[in-house]
């Protein structure tokens, strides 16, 4: 049985709707950015050692993929990675780098556990939200997670898992330019 106080909460989730995530944030391109990865497991995030953007690593049935989360353009591919270290389930949660990233381990959040930078250095932060079992919603918050007052003030309701797979993880980039939502069929990608 909820309490008065959860229940407040759960109808303050679900009246919110989904909504672009506030300026200086942006999808992917200009446009909403979801990229489809089919049986993802997770994701992981590096950095281009020569231009320092953002790249995430993803890893998926079909083995492992690098992004370019400026353009979503897939920059480096590996179909057939070897069995000992294709799933990120080891005490590290972490598989080799590919691409630009080779000679690294990327810690990868998803299926096998992990997780995401949940805040950045000037106070954004996410939480992951389950108002409706089992859909999860993906609450953007300029506030310091207090998510108080109406949405779209200091709180967004950035995305919601309902259309896509079984969510993964979401949470931003160690440098907080890009925040990441991946479910099990496709990854949405917001950056700043």
């Amino acid at each position: 049985m909820l309490t008065e106080y959860q229940r407040q909460l759960r109808t303050k989730y679900l009246s919110a709707p989904v909504v672009e995530p506030p300026a200086p944030w942006r999808a992917m391109a200009g446009r909403w950015s979801c990229v489809p990865f089919g049986g993802l497991l997770g994701v992981g995030f590096g950095e281009h050692p020569e231009t320092g953007e953002d790249l995430l690593m993803v890893v998926s049935g079909d083995g492992f993929g690098l992004l370019e989360v400026a353009t979503g353009t897939k920059i480096a591919r590996d179909r057939d990675p070897d069995s000992e270290v294709s799933t990120p389930d080891g005490p590290d949660l972490a598989c080799p780098g590919i691409g630009v990233l080779a000679g690294s381990r990327v810690r990868i959040a998803g299926l096998f556990g992990g997780g995401l930078h949940t805040t950045t250095e000037d106070g954004r932060t996410i939480d992951v939200v389950s108002p409706e079992w089992p859909h999860h919603r993906v609450i953007l918050s300029a506030d310091g997670g207090r998510n108080s007052g109406e949405p779209g003030n200091t709180w967004w309701h950035v995305f919601s898992d309902e259309g896509h797979g079984e969510f993964r993880a979401a949470g931003f980039s160690p440098t907080g330019r890009t925040l990441a939502i991946a479910t099990a069929s496709d990854v949405t990608l917001f950056m700043r």
